[in-house]
């Protein structure tokens, strides 16, 4: 079995890792386009809408322009993906819905395995949100204290940006191979691991992870089992 025992900190995804996206915000997607009178399925929707956000982010790191912020990643790509649909919205409507990324709650298996963990490792959000937005969602969503909060603001880049990785174990005063990733996206992982972090490969969605020589140190389907194979 792998041993983990030069691991001093756990850094967290908190986007589709942490926090239930696509179940906090399918049901203010339905009712969007319920309003517009929109057949196209609200699942459907956010697959596409996702899946363009990430598009977006890569795009903001590989132009170089200046960092734009998750936020206004996901509200691009809103715009995008309401075009895509021929579903019209004014930016007044787009603004009042974006609102819903307000409401974003954890699974249900995150904090309790937080809790197993805590007393073993540094636990830190390391996370593609601005900071602002960040410390919102960690205090009045999820009500958990976690040992830091560190956003991709520090570099002006969007994960898998090496600097993201680097940046997060100067700040945390450790070497890198004594972090470890822990994502459901294997992007995320991929990124980490070339920088020299540990990975955790929390395969929430049963996806196949990625071809490349920087496989997960772990892969486990839920934080239960992470706090099984780590505590």
């Amino acid at each position: 079995m792998t041993s983990f025992k030069n691991v001093k900190a756990l850094t967290f995804d908190l986007f589709g890792t942490i926090l239930d996206l696509a179940g906090s915000l399918t049901p203010f997607i339905g009712r969007f386009l319920q309003t517009k009178g929109s057949a196209v399925d609200p699942g459907r929707f956010w697959e596409q809408w996702r899946y363009r956000q990430r598009i977006e982010q890569y795009q903001d790191n590989i132009m170089m322009l200046g960092h734009c912020g998750y936020l206004e990643a996901a509200r691009r790509s809103f715009v995008y993906t309401l075009s895509l649909n021929g579903i019209k919205a004014s930016p007044e409507e787009v603004k009042r819905f974006m609102s819903a990324w307000q409401e974003l709650s954890p699974f249900p298996d995150v904090l309790p395995a937080l809790q197993r963990l805590e007393n073993k490792y540094q636990l830190v959000v390391l996370s593609n949100g601005e900071a602002h937005y960040l410390d919102y969602l960690v205090k009045n969503r999820m009500n958990y204290d976690f040992r830091g909060v560190i956003s991709v603001e520090q570099v002006g880049a969007f994960k898998p940006h090496p600097g993201v990785y680097r940046r997060a174990a100067v700040l945390l005063g450790l070497e890198v191979g004594e972090c470890m990733m822990v994502s459901a996206h294997p992007f995320d992982l991929v990124g980490a691991r070339a920088c020299g972090f540990r990975a955790a490969y929390v395969n929430r969605y049963g996806l196949p992870y990625e071809d490349t020589p920087f496989p997960p140190d772990v892969v486990v389907k839920d934080f239960h089992e992470l706090a099984d194979r780590l505590g």
